[in-house]
């Protein structure tokens, strides 16, 4: 049923008078990805919400079509000969869209892997820290680039600003225990009588009968650190150098990503980032170290240099910036009080400058982005906002709201996708897609304000105001897993007991430490299994049906039913597009520009050769089966090994998720439950999850609580680190840090049933839970 407020979608829009049209973006026939023929209009300068379940077209419509538009129509507003060096933008399949305004993305991509960029550099508030010292640093060293990590007039020498240098560990390189003839070097391509062996066994340095537990200082001076020199072995003439010398040649010159899954994998494991010892992993030489600023702060008086404000906290270091004084830098000051105060409110005060935007979630990206635009001057444009509460706790989503209500005031169209019903609330306007994922979505439920959506009758209407009630008798644990003193990051000497074979939920404001204290001191331990939101290591090649493993069953089964080999029923075998390689896309690289994706002509994106796509299995060739949702395949494959990864699938909520669609389109959270998917078949272990709920649809929330209970039934430990109240009222056991973020965090503020937390505790997490459970 779609019900709306004012029409309904699949009814003609009427025609909008000329005074009133422009204050909506009007949207005919969007049909990207799963979207159904969509029209609707959407309010302009209000703040309009997308609900509905993972897939069913939320981001398609936000995203694929509102916003790509928006950004091509911009980019050809260039000429030709600059378009000619820009990215080519495909022009979104849709009929008509008018009165766009110029859209700005804040999403929650990672903020790249490069370590050069941090907080500091990403917000600009290390630039203005920089001016600062340059203006009133004493001593006065320079301008502002002699306090720049990224520019060699500030750079530490030695790391060359990383603050990190690479250290070689040698256990991962030498078996002590064995000797050179018996195989004691680990060094991948160094086996007993290859040549690498020889150099270094017929060296005539070494006894190669020798523990090399017995080995004189000397002899390991020379086994690790020898120069390269010239030596003679039988009749030939050869070089030996030291073996971390030849390690740190061979593998730290590479580009990991080029090498070898063998090779990458013993790098991974031998080579170690230390803090640089020379400037203690402050990235800057000793004479940026030297110069110091002084500020009034409560203590008094105190006098710091910019590496030791970068490594403040940033709500510290705002209180630092308030006591200077020095009016020469005035305007200076101000714009960094500002931005400062942005990342305090916006629930990112317990991250430091110098923290690496690699390390940020997903969650935490976004806001660091979002602050970019809270002072801006810019006004009448559209923010695409994906999930702004991801990683938030339930005390921190009323202060996201406000963000989110300042844009719009001051004459913005802001367009948010989210599931939270403390965002909905706020929304001027809802557009509510399905009813269900996949090809079962792209349609428009409703669109309306917020008391139509509770009346429409939807999915999301109908859960809006549901409540996960306390568990009348919690399950008694099996044993407990202790963590005793731990101190990682902002941890204050944690002592605590998880108990094992039951649902225990860790919970606490964002940066009150509890990934510290579960993936510091939980995950690693034997029989604890990971699944986080982190990217999947793996190519644009790579897919559910690969990483599951479901792909190596179905090629046997083209294979059998077809009488042929089962590698050419593979894209990155004999089978696959000459054309495009098996991608299905061509990609041009366009130098410091992105990258250009288009559709392979040769294959038309099916990725497999003609002849491969003749053979076929029970109707369907391998590139329909590949662009079938999991759900459809389960019913495609009804036994055997594929019909089990598939129900593990379906299981985690992936139903919808297309067997072929590259891993680099996944969110966080499918990353998650796909990894999951995977791990189900253990029984007897200890299964850490971090923010499963991440773009789950309130209804889905419900199906992952019957997940973490069949997975606890079966024998396993479920430990879940979470800020969704639903969750934290199921679970059997609760862990809550705090009672702040970053140093006012780190100390266990409650460990107990939920039932006793909403009873007698008094943390913010309490006041939450309490009030989520009362309105049940």
């Amino acid at each position: 049923m779609v019900v709306s407020s004012r029409q309904a979608s699949t009814v003609p829009h009427r025609d909008h008078t000329a005074a009133d049209s422009h204050d909506l973006i009007q949207v005919r026939g969007a049909r990207e990805n799963n979207l159904k023929d969509v029209s609707l209009d959407i309010p302009k300068r209000r703040l309009t919400v997308f609900t509905g379940v993972s897939g069913s077209g939320k981001s398609s419509l936000v995203f694929d079509t509102v916003a790509a538009e928006s950004r091509r129509l911009i980019d050809e507003t260039y000429t030709a000969f600059i378009q000619a060096f820009m990215p080519s933008l495909a022009r979104p399949d849709v009929d008509t869209l008018h009165n766009l305004s110029a859209a700005i993305i804040v999403d929650q991509e990672r903020m790249g892997a490069n370590a050069r960029s941090t907080v500091g550099t990403a917000t600009d508030a290390h630039t203005m820290l920089r001016i600062i010292f340059s203006r009133i640093g004493e001593p006065q060293i320079g301008p502002p680039f002699a306090f720049s990590f990224n520019t060699a007039e500030g750079m530490c020498p030695e790391c060359e600003g990383l603050g990190k240098a690479s250290d070689i560990d040698v256990d991962e390189l030498l078996d002590r225990e064995l000797s050179l003839n018996e195989g004691a070097i680990k060094v991948p391509g160094y086996p007993v009588d290859s040549w690498p062996w020889q150099v270094i066994a017929g060296s005539g340095l070494f006894d190669p009968d020798a523990k090399l537990k017995d080995y004189t200082p000397e002899q390991w001076q020379d086994l690790l650190h020898k120069p390269a020199t010239k030596l003679k072995y039988g009749s030939n003439n050869f070089t030996y150098e030291g073996l971390i010398l030849r390690v740190k040649r061979t593998y730290l010159a590479k580009d990991r990503e080029s090498m070898q899954p063998t090779a990458r994998a013993f790098a991974d494991r031998a080579v170690k980032l230390a803090t640089c010892p020379s400037c203690g992993g402050s990235r800057l030489n000793e004479a940026a170290r030297s110069s110091r600023v002084a500020a009034n702060v409560r203590n008094g008086l105190q006098s710091v240099t910019i590496a030791e404000c970068s490594a403040m906290q940033i709500s510290d270091l705002a209180d630092f910036v308030r006591g200077i004084g020095n009016q020469a830098v005035g305007p200076v000051l101000e714009g960094l009080r500002s931005t400062l105060d942005s990342l305090v409110e916006i629930g990112l005060g317990y991250l430091s400058l110098d923290r690496e935007s690699s390390t940020l979630s997903g969650g935490e990206a976004q806001r660091v982005k979002m602050v970019r635009h809270l002072n801006s001057s810019l006004t009448d444009v559209t923010y695409v906002f994906d999930e702004p509460t991801a990683g938030l706790h339930p005390h921190d989503i009323q202060r996201m709201n406000n963000l989110l209500l300042q844009l719009r005031d001051k004459g913005n169209t802001v367009l948010v996708v989210e599931h939270k019903p403390e965002t909905i609330a706020i929304a001027d306007h809802v557009v509510d897609l399905g009813p269900g994922a996949g090809t079962e979505g792209g349609r428009i439920c409703f669109d309306g304000d917020l008391e139509g959506l509770r009346a429409s009758g939807t999915l999301t209407g109908r859960y809006l105001d549901h409540r996960v009630r306390l568990r009348e008798q919690v399950r008694r644990p099996s044993g407990h897993l202790q963590i005793r003193g731990a101190t990682l990051h902002n941890l204050k000497d944690v002592s605590v007991d998880v108990p094992l074979g039951v649902l225990t939920v860790v919970t606490g404001v964002a940066g009150s430490g509890k990934s510290s204290l579960i993936h510091g001191h939980v995950s690693g331990r034997d029989g604890v299994v990971v699944a986080d939101q982190s990217p999947i290591r793996g190519s644009r090649r790579s897919n559910p049906a690969t990483y599951t493993g479901v792909l190596d069953p179905i090629r046997a089964a083209f294979a059998k039913a077809n009488g042929v080999k089962p590698g050419l029923f593979s894209a990155n075998s004999e089978g696959a597009c000459p054309a495009c390689k098996g991608i299905g896309m061509i990609y041009t690289d366009l130098a410091m520009m992105a990258e250009v994706a288009s559709v392979c002509e040769e294959c038309e994106g099916k990725r497999f050769t003609p002849k491969v796509l003749t053979y076929t299995l029970r109707g369907k060739n391998i590139s329909e089966v590949l662009s079938m949702p999991a759900a459809e395949a389960r019913e495609f494959f009804t036994t055997g090994q594929p019909r089990v990864i598939l129900d593990r699938m379906v299981a985690v909520g992936l139903g919808y998720v297309g067997l072929g669609q590259p891993l680099t389109t996944l969110s966080g959270g499918e990353r998650q439950r796909l990894k999951l998917a995977i791990h189900m078949a253990k029984n007897g272990s200890t299964y850490v999850l971090d923010e499963p709920t991440t773009g789950l649809h309130l209804a889905d929330v419900d199906k992952l609580l019957a997940l973490l209970d069949r997975l606890v039934e079966d024998g396993n430990t479920v430990i879940v680190i979470e800020h969704h109240q639903a969750v934290m009222a199921h679970a059997d056991w609760i862990i809550d840090l705090g009672p702040g973020a970053g140093h006012d965090g780190g100390q266990v503020v409650f460990s107990g049933t939920p039932a006793e937390l909403v009873d007698s505790g008094t943390s913010l997490t309490a006041i939450h839970l309490r009030e989520y459970v009362n309105r049940s």
